[in-house]
């Protein structure tokens, strides 16, 4: 028992590390097209086609679609609004 939960454990903290590995290449990547003059909003449109076609080849477009009706209020609650911005 404590061995399983010690397995689980260590399954999370990799794939957390994982997550913050793949977000360090992007925030990279991302300041690396910023740097080459390419706008933002044009950087972020690019990332979520990428995303989005990841995740449908991933779970397939019934359940990307039940995440994205989520993304709405997620978007209106703040969750992806960076502290100290202008809106």
């Amino acid at each position: 028992m404590m061995y399983d939960r010690m397995d689980m454990l260590q399954r999370d903290f990799a794939v957390e590390d994982a997550r913050r590995a793949a977000m360090d290449y992007l925030l990279q990547a991302w300041e690396e097209a910023i740097l080459d003059g390419i706008d933002g909003d044009c950087v972020a449109n690019a990332a979520l086609f990428a995303a989005f076609r990841e995740l449908v080849s991933t779970y397939g477009e019934s359940a990307v679609a039940r995440f994205a009706e989520g993304l709405s209020k997620r978007v209106l609650d703040g969750e992806f609004t960076m502290p100290g911005l202008p809106q």
